[in-house]
């Protein structure tokens, strides 16, 4: 018989508190865009064009990827105006996950319920 230890392992309260963050509107959709433009970085109006969502759920997720650095920013111009932003190195080392997990219900066209 396996034994369970009684003592939950703190790293699922980790893993909780990431999943959390990675189903707030928008996340995964901007580290995939991202992920997917590696070395290269994208301005907050380039990531809007490419995704169906407003400017003030845009600057939240960015906002909440740059605290738990999973995302950089990079400030440039007048009163630094012009932010564009990249994957973090722990940004980069989450990202073929979630790649993963695309491509997974791409490819087995499944729907969850």
């Amino acid at each position: 018989m396996i034994e369970v230890p009684q003592d939950c392992d703190p790293v699922f309260g980790e893993v909780d508190k990431l999943l959390r963050l990675l189903t707030r509107s928008k996340l995964l959709h901007i580290l995939l865009l991202l992920h997917q433009k590696p070395g290269r970085l994208m301005r907050f109006s380039e990531l809007k064009r490419q995704m169906n969502t407003s400017s003030t759920t845009l600057s939240r997720r960015l906002n909440e990827l740059v605290e738990n650095g999973l995302i950089e920013r990079d400030e440039e111009g007048v009163q630094r105006r012009i932010s564009s932003y990249s994957l973090s190195s722990k940004g980069t080392a989450l990202a073929p996950s979630i790649q993963s997990m695309y491509d997974w219900i791409v490819v087995s066209e499944t729907s969850i319920v």
